[in-house]
């Protein structure tokens, strides 16, 4: 599990597509002592696994694999060489709980379609698929590249979020631009109260009111 708050940026070194799926070296400045093989980081919001690590403190990297299942749902299959993406090591017990619940669990991908500055914060508009919209609700919790972000504003199929300045120097945000796509993770209760929904409309389906 994760909180959406970002501990490092790191880059992207390498990615290669294979027969299983994908293989990225990724350079972070984590201590790599700290590091254990199997480990989970989120890249970019991506829960991903750590097969290798090397270096040291501050001059570290580590590789991870995707699957082609997770790299049909995000953006990791466009990452090239020198890509800074997001990251984020799995919380302990006992840490706070500074931003929300995130399980790394990527639902798809949103596209920046506007960027216009907001006093000193930075507003941004994404657009995402219609299947995704529905979870999607005003002053409600989102992770977007694995930063854990409150929804301004919802219209049909798009939604803003504004950055302030210390997201922008600590995370990639600073550097998003129009037209960049992004990871999506709805968020987790907004998922299960959809389920249940579901579940409810589809039982009263099957049982038609009689006279």
């Amino acid at each position: 599990m994760f909180t959406g708050l970002v501990s490092d940026v790191g880059e992207v070194l390498e990615n290669r597509k294979g027969n299983g799926g994908y293989w990225l070296k990724i350079g972070c400045h984590y201590d790599p002592d700290t590091i254990a093989l199997g480990a989970s980081i989120a890249c970019s919001g991506i829960c991903l696994s750590v097969t290798a690590k090397g270096g040291r403190k501050g001059e570290a990297w580590f590789s991870v694999d995707a699957s082609y299942e997770t790299a049909s749902l995000t953006a990791l299959k466009g990452w090239g060489p020198k890509r800074r993406i997001n990251l984020e090591r799995a919380m302990r017990l006992g840490d706070e709980l500074g931003g929300h619940m995130v399980s790394g669990h990527i639902d798809g991908t949103a596209r920046i379609v506007g960027r216009k500055p907001d006093g000193s914060s930075l507003c941004l508009r994404f657009d995402v698929s219609r299947g995704l919209s529905r979870f999607i609700a005003a002053k409600g919790s989102i992770a977007l590249d694995g930063t854990s972000l409150t929804v301004n504003r919802v219209e049909g199929s798009c939604f803003t979020v504004n950055l302030i300045p210390h997201t922008l120097e600590t995370t990639t945000w600073g550097e998003a631009r129009c037209g960049d796509e992004v990871n999506i993770e709805i968020d987790m209760l907004a998922r299960y109260v959809a389920r249940l929904n579901d579940m409810h409309n589809a039982r009263d389906s099957t049982f038609p009111a009689t006279a």
